[in-house]
This record gives C-alpha cells, sequence and structure tokens, in this order.
C-alpha cells in the first residue's frame, strides 16, 4: 500500500479504489458475473458498497438497494443478461418484466397448447407478476377468479384456448353464461334422443343451463322436478322424459300432472282386463287415481275397502258387484244361495232370527264383518 516507501498518505488514498484500480480495471476482461466496472461507470468512491476487506475478489451486490429484490431465479441469473451491454443505469421503468422478456411474450404467439398468444390477445404488457413469478417464467398462472367467473370442476382443466376461441381473451359477464360455450352441446339435444328432451323444441330457457348442468361433466345433466310443484316419486323417478313429456312438451301445468292424464289408455284397458280388475269405464270411476294407485307401480292397485272387509274367501269384485256400471250395488246370495236348496237350507239355519229376510243385500245387515253370528 506504502508504494515506494511513502507513509505520507491522506484521507484522498484511503479510499479502496487508490489500491485496487488494477482489480477496477481488470473487470474489463474478466467476464462471467462480474461486471465491467469500467463501462458501467460504476462510482470509484464506492467500492464498498460491494467489496469487504476479507476478500477483495468475492464482491456482492445487495439489489434490494434499487427498489428491485432479486426473488427466485432471479438470485441466480447472470447479472449481464439483464444489464445488456453493460447497462447498470436502468430505471423503475426497465424493472416491468416485460423489458426483460420480450422474446418469451413474443414467442407465446407460437407456442400453442394452453399458451395463450399474448400479442393478438392484447394482454397489458405491464402487468406480467399478474400470471407470472420469479421461480419460473414459464409456469404462468391465472387467477380466473379475478375476472368474476371462477373456474370449477372440468373447467380447471379445460384448455383456455376453447373458451376463448381465436384469442379473444375481452370476454364480459354475457360470454359467461354457458350457453355461449355449449351451444353445439346444446343443439345437440335435437338428436340425442332417449331420456335427454330436444331442448331446442321444448323451448328451454339458454340463461338457465345450471339448473340441470354443472362444471363437472355437461353431460349428466339433472333436473329437480320437485321445483315444479310436482315431485316425481316409486317408478316415475326412472320413466323416460319423452313419456310424459309427448312431443317436446315441457309446458305442462298442473292440470297435466293428474295421474289420468299420462294413464288414459291404462284406465281405457280396463274395459277388458277383466279378473279382478274393474271396468273403470263402465263403472264411472272418478279420475283421481290416486285413491288406489301408488307411484310405485300401477298394477297391484288397493282399494281401501272400508264398507266390507276383504278380502273375502277368495272372491273377486264381480262376485258381490255384478253390475259393472255401479259398484254402489252388491249381492251376497250370487255366492251363499246359488240354488233354490241353498235358499231352503238359510232359512231353515236362520229359524228364529229376529228380522230375517232373505235377499240379495239382507245378509250385511247382521254379517257386517263377513262371517258367522
Amino acid at each position: 500500500c506504502h508504494v515506494n516507501n511513502n507513509y505520507n498518505l491522506t484521507s484522498a488514498n484511503t479510499a479502496c479504489y487508490g489500491c485496487h484500480t488494477t482489480d477496477w480495471n481488470s473487470t474489463q476482461t474478466l467476464g462471467g458475473n462480474v461486471p465491467n466496472h469500467v463501462t458501467a461507470g460504476f462510482p470509484t468512491a464506492q467500492c464498498s458498497t460491494c467489496h469487504d476487506t476479507v476478500a477483495w475478489v468475492d464482491g456482492k451486490f445487495d439489489h434490494s438497494t434499487t427498489g428491485f429484490t432479486l426473488t427466485g431465479a432471479h438470485v441466480t441469473t447472470a447479472c449481464a443478461l439483464c444489464h445488456v451491454n453493460g447497462n447498470y443505469s436502468l430505471t423503475s421503468a426497465n424493472t416491468a418484466c416485460y423489458g426483460c422478456h420480450t422474446t418469451d411474450w413474443n414467442s407465446t404467439q407460437t407456442l400453442g397448447g394452453n399458451v395463450p398468444n399474448h400479442v393478438t390477445a392484447g394482454f397489458p404488457t405491464a402487468q406480467c407478476a399478474t400470471c407470472h413469478d420469479t421461480v419460473a417464467w414459464v409456469d404462468g398462472k391465472f387467477d380466473h377468479s379475478t375476472t368474476g367467473f371462477t373456474l370449477t370442476g372440468a373447467h380447471v382443466t379445460t384448455a383456455c384456448a376453447l373458451c376463448h376461441v381465436n384469442g379473444n381473451y375481452g370476454l364480459t359477464s354475457a360470454n359467461t353464461a354457458c350457453y355461449g360455450c355449449h351451444t353445439t352441446d346444446w343443439n345437440s339435444t335435437q338428436t340425442l334422443g332417449g331420456n335427454v328432451p330436444n331442448h331446442v323444441t321444448a323451448g328451454f330457457p339458454t340463461a338457465q343451463c345450471s339448473t340441470c348442468h354443472d362444471t363437472v361433466a355437461w353431460v349428466d345433466g339433472k333436473f329437480d322436478h320437485s321445483t315444479t310443484g310436482w315431485a316425481l316419486t316409486g317408478a316415475h323417478t326412472t320413466t323416460a322424459c319423452a313419456l310424459c313429456h309427448v312431443n317436446g312438451n315441457y309446458t305442462l301445468t298442473s292440470a297435466n300432472t293428474a295421474c289420468y292424464g299420462c294413464h288414459t289408455a291404462d284406465w281405457n284397458s280396463t274395459q277388458t282386463l277383466g279378473g279382478s280388475v274393474p271396468n273403470h269405464v263402465a263403472a264411472g270411476y272418478p279420475t283421481t287415481c290416486d285413491t288406489c294407485h301408488t307411484t310405485t307401480a300401477w298394477t297391484g292397485a288397493t282399494f281401501n275397502h272400508t264398507y266390507f272387509p276383504i278380502p273375502h274367501h277368495g272372491s273377486v269384485c264381480s262376485d258381490c258387484h255384478q253390475v259393472s256400471t255401479d259398484y254402489s250395488s252388491f249381492t251376497c246370495i250370487n255366492c251363499h244361495t246359488q240354488t233354490a236348496h241353498q235358499q231352503s237350507q238359510t232359512n231353515n239355519e236362520h229359524n228364529g232370527v229376529g228380522g230375517y229376510s232373505y235377499g240379495p243385500t239382507t245378509c250385511y245387515n247382521c254379517h257386517k264383518n263377513g262371517g258367522g253370528g
């Protein structure tokens, strides 16, 4: 330090540069992560900003003092990659991501896949940090909830371009209705058949897709029929929609929900079924089917025969109700006293029974429970 035995050094001679001029000048050729101090115009009076007295060659610069703290991959990035041509006089305008990542930005025009074309989409170059971080530039992620349309279900893994057709990222709330992206799915219901109603001819509102569909899977749409005021129960839960909504008529009202509306053919078939099935038409039964029928199964209807206990010795309805057009009439003697001999026997059995008289319905006066006594 005291070259030529010069021990008369002053404060001017104690600056690092005084002794380390050669080191300073060597930065012009060292390369690597050592910036060229000369061309960069570093101040020679501030060597201690980066260097200490432990070792001159391990100088370290605290980048946070510039207002731009290095994080993530920036920590290990060579200085020269940002400070091109030894330009260390960058300002806040140069710290925007786009300043260093212009090439990356322009490459989005050809990358394809789930990387949107930033140029044609008109993304703002001042907002790279919205999707990118300093850990890795290539794994940019966009928080879609900031648009007011949070991605859920299958939307999370759907390629951006499937919704943002032709690089259109200027969508508004009007574009977030399901129908905007699912128009093809909507129109396909005209030919799908099965239990998928024709949405077009049915006149379903295109603004209410979410009534039946969710974001988990479009094809498993489910309609909560109870919202119509007519909940589906029993066999109705597995009945094809078209069996009730004939010809795509989904504008049914409460008048259409009476059983008879769908079961008219079943009702008319009772005219020929016979057996224990009464002729509903001839008998003039009211069309309030649910008096006897349930939604579990249309056949096997049961009538609450409060007037007389049944079943009665294996008899069918017509054994007692022999007038098919009038089920308010009945007879007991069709089975119990069919012949003159049986009538005589019955009369003998009732000798001494006060008030006894032989007739079609007189048995019921005493035998209300169907047994003897």
